[in-house]
This record gives structure tokens, sequence and C-alpha cells, in this order.
């Protein structure tokens, strides 16, 4: 291959160096009116009065919408296959108000001065009512956070809203407690991650105006637009035909804008005024009501027999979805898939779990999609099992770990290892990071001590049976390709990576290829960029478009040529007889296909897959920490990731970089906290500490390929893998230095010192 697995460029990379106008606000008219949402200062409240007629009287004014102004069928933003898994429990704007920062009007004026003076002159009359604020005390709580009659759940995923409940289910194999009986050595610890905000660069934003033809465009950044038009068809209640989404440049996602946060508010007054509008969140807004993390407690038992076979596994997921349910039912399902599965001789495991409503901010998606919450419990728990064996870490996981060709146990995405190489990633970590030498701790000259810890994960490459990549291919008369697509780039450089595909395919330049973006008028459909999904998925798409294209211009060539198919090549550049007699050129060829042609040299595909080979990797942190301040230091990290053929390696490479750091931010610095009244107090950048490039330490990342048969090019994603490590590896460094095991995420250093003094 010429360009697969080559380090070559981003199709962007100029545009974005340059500070060309990409982005969503960049595009919006200046003459757009300006939409802000006037917000609940209750966690739990009904509207008994709202008077806005004297706002409408500020100059500039347009239009202020409340509750009466718009439909009342629910529906989920959660950007997610029909039928959704998330309960419809959405309206526009609602009566009931069920967290602080809850839309309770949405204003629409001339100029951003007078929204904001508006904003402040409407009169909110509430019946502030009982709020639960504990996600341990939601479920069967007297007080329901959705009492309504349409409330609806479309899909058996256990929801109950007269419960409190989001989604609730239990599954298993084989005999739990004749399996524990058989364990010497038995692990039962209760582990807690917070919520996370995604704290990408570029907010939530969208812009909506009508075309000539009086449909409503929705100009957006969003990871799921098809899934866009849907919802928001629906919300609206005009219908899908009646709704256009287009997505510029994405400037981050993260899974954050796989759910709907803003587009619905600009359109519904877009619809109501007929003329453009643009919503742009402030950081502030991102933070308080966006659509962070789940907030989950995932309670562990696993158990060992005498020789460290680990045999039995007891998982119970407790998330709280807050006050909506985007996501809720299907993140914490992979808090059990992707960690139990891990281990191969288990003989016995259940996973149980409930999801439960709170007035707190909706969760959503967020890299790693509850895989990260169930891989920091499960690896914890190992690191603690291999304590009890007086057996090192590294040694137990070799043990036990999951190898090419094994049954999974838990996983609902394949029902054998189809390619893996996580023994040998172990093996290429343990060499980078020197742990034979360095663990489990060393005492330093300054004072202070060094540990090292272990992790290792799996994720996903797509949904089976579930998701759908889409991609067309045209050659033009200049002997170029357009390459459409309705995966969406948030940054990723997924237009580079399947550009890289269909060139190889193709037998041309990489440069030789046009990425078209996401129109869902134009663009094939593709489920969107979410579940790790697109180098697998729609790279197969976009595989077995370029093969038909291929032909089809061999065909047109032979045509052109008065030879049959069979007695022809074609090299990327020339279609030639092999008896020498002639030969026409692709751009001949291209120019025939648009004059006096019957068979267009366009080709569309779709694609859905049949399993989902999971990406394997190992983590290994090193650690330095303050015994008298609690204060952590990471000194290096290093990962080495199965994730097939990397397409890129580049890219590749800072997709790990970067899932690392925000990983490194879960550990130990990102800590959501809410008022007694449920106000959330870390509103900025201010109090919401993510890391900086001097907070990460050194990062170090190698591949260990493997070779997917189910992918083309032999690929499998790398995109939310690389965010499940460092929780449980660094916790384990502290431990292994300090004696202080943390099982609250983040580990801040007020939890270590005193850790410290209560041990000694």
């Amino acid at each position: 291959m010429k360009y697969v697995n080559k380090a070559v460029r981003k199709k962007d990379a100029m545009s974005l160096v340059t500070g060309q106008p990409v982005y969503t606000d960049d595009l919006a008219p200046k003459d757009c009116l300006v939409v802000k949402l006037l917000r609940s200062p209750h966690a739990h409240a009904l509207i008994e009065e709202i008077k806005t007629d004297t706002a409408m009287k500020v100059p500039g004014m347009v239009c202020i919408l409340t509750y009466k102004d718009v439909p009342q069928d629910r529906f989920t933003m959660a950007g997610q296959t029909y039928p959704e898994f998330s309960p419809y429990d959405r309206l526009i704007l609602d009566r009931r108000v069920r967290f602080v920062g809850d839309a309770v009007a949405i204003v629409a004026g001339e100029t951003e001065a007078a929204v904001d003076k508006a904003l402040k002159m409407i009169k909110v009359k509430y019946q502030v009512l009982e709020a639960v604020l504990d996600f341990h005390e939601a479920k069967d709580n007297p007080v329901l956070i959705h009492p309504e009659d349409n409330w609806e759940s479309r899909f058996p995923v256990g929801a109950d809203n007269k419960r409190n409940l989001c989604a609730s289910a239990e599954e298993g194999m084989g005999d739990l407690e004749a399996a524990f009986a058989k364990c010497k050595y038995i692990v039962d610890k209760t582990y807690h991650t917070k919520a996370n905000q995604q704290a990408m660069m570029e907010t939530f934003r969208s812009y909506t105006y009508l075309d000539h033809y009086g449909r409503l465009n929705i100009v957006s950044s969003t990871q799921v637009p098809f899934h866009a038009r849907r919802i928001l068809g629906r919300a609206l209640g005009i219908g899908a035909s009646k709704v256009r989404v287009i997505k510029p440049r994405i400037g981050g996602g993260f899974g954050a804008k796989q759910t709907l946060v803003t587009e619905i508010y600009p359109a519904i007054v877009t619809i109501k005024t007929g003329r453009t509008a643009k919503l742009v969140y402030s950081r502030y807004e991102s933070q308080i009501c966006s659509s962070p993390r789940h907030e989950m407690e995932v309670k562990v038992r696993v158990g060992a027999d005498e020789s460290g076979t680990i045999l039995a596994v007891d998982m119970f997921t407790l998330s709280n979805t807050g006050a909506f349910g985007e996501h809720g039912p299907t993140t914490v399902a992979l808090s059990g898939h992707k960690s139990i599965a891990l281990y191969r001789n288990t003989e016995a495991y259940r996973f149980a779990y409930d999801v439960v409503y709170t007035n707190k901010m909706a969760a959503g998606a967020y890299r790693g999609y509850g895989a990260t919450q169930g891989i920091f419990a499960m690896e914890s728990a190992v690191n603690e099992l291999a304590e009890m064996l007086h057996m090192d870490p590294v040694v137990l996981r070799e043990k036990n770990m999951i190898h090419e060709g094994d049954k999974y146990i838990a996983y609902d995405g394949s029902p054998t290892v189809t390619s893996c190489t996580l023994d040998q990633c172990m093996e290429k970590a343990k060499e980078m990071i020197g742990w034979d030498e360095k663990y489990p701790r060393r005492e330093m000259p300054n004072g202070k001590v060094r540990g090292v810890g272990v992790a290792m994960a799996m994720q996903g490459s797509s949904i089976a049976h579930v998701d759908v990549g889409g991609a067309t291919l045209k050659l033009n008369e200049d002997a170029s390709y357009t390459l459409s697509l309705g995966a969406t780039d948030m940054g990723t450089g997924c237009d580079t990576v399947l550009s890289q595909m269909a060139a190889d395919i193709l037998g041309t330049d990489y440069d030789n290829i046009v990425v078209f973006g996401v129109d869902t008028d134009i663009s094939p459909y593709d489920s969107g960029s979410y579940a790790s999904s697109t180098t697998y998925i729609t790279g197969k798409a976009v595989a077995k478009a370029g093969e038909k294209l291929r032909e089809k211009i061999v065909q047109m060539g032979a045509q052109m040529l008065e030879a049959e198919r069979d007695d022809v090549t074609f090299d990327g550049k020339v279609v030639c007889r092999k008896d020498g007699q002639g030969s026409v050129t692709l751009q001949e060829i291209g120019i025939k296909g648009t004059c006096g042609n019957n068979d267009a040299l366009q080709v569309t595909e779709s694609c859905s897959a049949e399993i989902s080979p999971p990406p394997f990797m190992v983590g290994m942190a090193e650690v330095e920490v303050d015994r008298e301040t609690g204060s952590v230091e990471v000194i290096d990290y290093v990962a080495v990731v199965d994730c097939g053929t990397p397409v890129n390696p580049n890219l590749a490479r800072v997709q790990t970089e970067g899932g690392i750091a925000q990983g490194i931010g879960m550990a130990l610095h990102e800590d959501i906290q809410y008022t007694a009244k449920g106000q959330m107090q870390n509103n900025s950048f201010m109090q919401y500490k993510i890391p900086t490039r001097l907070d990460v330490g050194k990062i170090r990342v190698e591949f260990q390929p493997s070779y997917e048969k189910s992918h083309p090019f032999g690929a499998k994603s790398i995109g939310e893998i690389v965010i499940d490590t460092p929780c449980p590896a660094i916790a384990a460094a502290v431990y292994n230095a300090t004696g202080v095991r943390v099982e609250e995420m983040p580990i801040k250093p007020e939890k270590i010192a005193m850790g410290i003094l209560n041990k000694y």
C-alpha cells in the first residue's frame, strides 16, 4: 500500500494552521438573530407564571418563547440509531424544570445587548419542589423527576419513570456462588467516578435558516448530522423531510456533540420568525448545561484461586443520568461489557445495573462511553487481587488476559477474539517503562517517592448490527475523485484516513481525493462519529465504493477501446489493452463519464458490521508523590495499542496522546462539585481544572499491530480506548508509592495526605 499505514498530512491541515473561517460561528451570517436561554435557578420546580411583556419592549427584541409557545411532544436529544435506547423525556421547553440551568425561555433579538437586557426583565414565579440530588437515593424515591404521562421508552431497557429509572438490567453466566467458592482470594470493593466535562475548544453552537423551498436548514457543530435531522423533525413536528443538516468543521467533540445540546433552540426561533437565528454557548453554559460523562459507582467482587486464575466476577453499576436520559441505557452497559471481557478464564459472572434520574445536569456521551468507568473499577480490583496473591500485577494479567481465538465473556460485539496482540502490548509496555526495575516503588533523593502502576483495556469498533457507514466516490472530468462522506470529522482526521484508503484502492494520488463534508441532502447516510466506528465501518464502505468505482472505470475504458473487460488492465492512471493496441487515460474516461454516457462513474455504498472487533491497550504510569503535601506528578506514561493496522500512524499517535491527557485529567484534576441546592460550582476553567501540557508529564506511545481480517486494511478503532487506562494505572502507581488506595476519582492531594496520616 502506498498510503495506508503511512503518516500523510491531514486534508485540512493548512486551513487550520492558517486560521481560515471554517467553523460554525465563522460561517453564520452577520445579521443572525441572537438566541439565548433563560435558565432555572432551581434544581426542581414548576413554573407557575412567566411574564415576558416588559422584556419584549426592549428595542431590538424579536421573540420570547415559553413552554406555552412550543410543541409538546416528547423526544430524546441522544444522537443514536432509531429506535433510540434513550427514553423520550425531553420537551423543547417544559413547565417543569429539573436542574439548575434547565431552559425556561428562549429569547431572540437583533443584538446580544438587547437579548442580555431582556433576559434580566423576564419575571418567573416558581413553585419550588423537593430535589433528588444524591443518586444513591433516586431509585423508588417518592419525588419523581419525570411524573408526566407522556414519558416514553421505546426500547426494552428496564426504564420506569415512576421509579426514577432510566434503565435497569441484569445478565450473567454460570453458577456465580459456586465459582466464588473455588476462590481463595476475593476482592470486594466499590469505586466511584464523577461526571467529567469534555471541555472541547469549540463550545456548542448552531445556526438555522429557511431556504427558498421553506425547508429548515441547520448548520451545526454536531457529531451526528443524520440523527440530528430525525430528532429535530420529530421535536418540531415537521418531519425529517423538512430538515437539512450541514456539518462544517468541528472544534472538538469527544462525544459531547453526540447530543443535540443547542440545535433545537435557534430552530424553533427560525420557524416562528422566518429569520436566521444563532445560538452559541459560552464556556459557562457548556459547563453547567451540556452533556458530561455519567457519574458512576461500580461495585466489583472478583475472585481468584490459589494459582491466580480469575474465576468469578460480580459487578453492579449505579449510573447517574441526571435530569434526562440521553445515552443513559447505553453507556452503563459498556461499564461491564468492556471490562469483564478482558479476562478469559472466568467461569461465572454477573453484571447488573441501575441508571437513575436525579435533579442534576443531564449526562451524555464522552470518549470511553462507560467503559472508562468500568475499567477503572475492574482494573483497580485486579491490582488489589494481585497484592492479595503476592503476585506482580503484570504477571496476574498475563495469566488471565484474553488472546486471539479465545471466546469472549460478557462482550456483546463478537463471539470470539478475531485479532489481538494484548500480550505483546503488555510485554512492550513493561520494557518501555522498565517495570522490573521500578516496581513497586523507589525512594528519590529529593525525599519524594515514585511508584508505577499498570492497567489494560479494550473498547469496540462500531456497534455490531446497528451502525452504518456510507461513502460516495465519483470520478470527475479532470481525473480527480470526490469522496462524499456522512461521517463527521471532529478533529480526529477521519477525512484524511478515509482518503488514504480510497487512494490506495483506486491507485491514485492522495491529493487527487477531494473530500466533501456532511450535508444530509447530499451525503450518503452514516450513523455519525461515535462508538469508535468511522475507521472501521465507514472505512469498509469506502473500500466497497472504491472497488466498484474502479471496476466501472475499467469497464468504460474497455468499451472506449472496443475491447472486452478481461482484455484490459488499469494502473490507476491509464486503461491499456493487454495486446498493446491502445490505451485511454483516466481523464479521458472522466470526460466520457459526463458526455454521452449511460453509466455514471459514481458509486454509493453502505456498510454495517456483523462484529465489533475491539482494539486493546496497555497503559503503565510512573508517578512521583510528595508525602508531605500529597501532590502527585505524572513522570512517565507509556501506552502500547493494538488498533489493528494504524491507517495513519501520526494521527493514531496524537489520538492516543490526547486520550491519555484526558485520562490524566480525570484521574488527578477534574472534580465536579455541586452545592446543597444543586448548583454546579465548577462553572469555568478557573474552578474546573483540566490538565495543560505541563501537567501530563512524558507520554510515550507505541503500536503493536494485529490484523483484523474483517476490515479491508486490517484496521480497528483507536478513538476511545486511549482514555481508559490512566485512572486505574495512576491509582495503582499512587498506591504503590504511598500505600494509600484511592477508590474515587479524582485522586486529590488531600486524599493522599490524609491517607498517609491515617496510615501512620
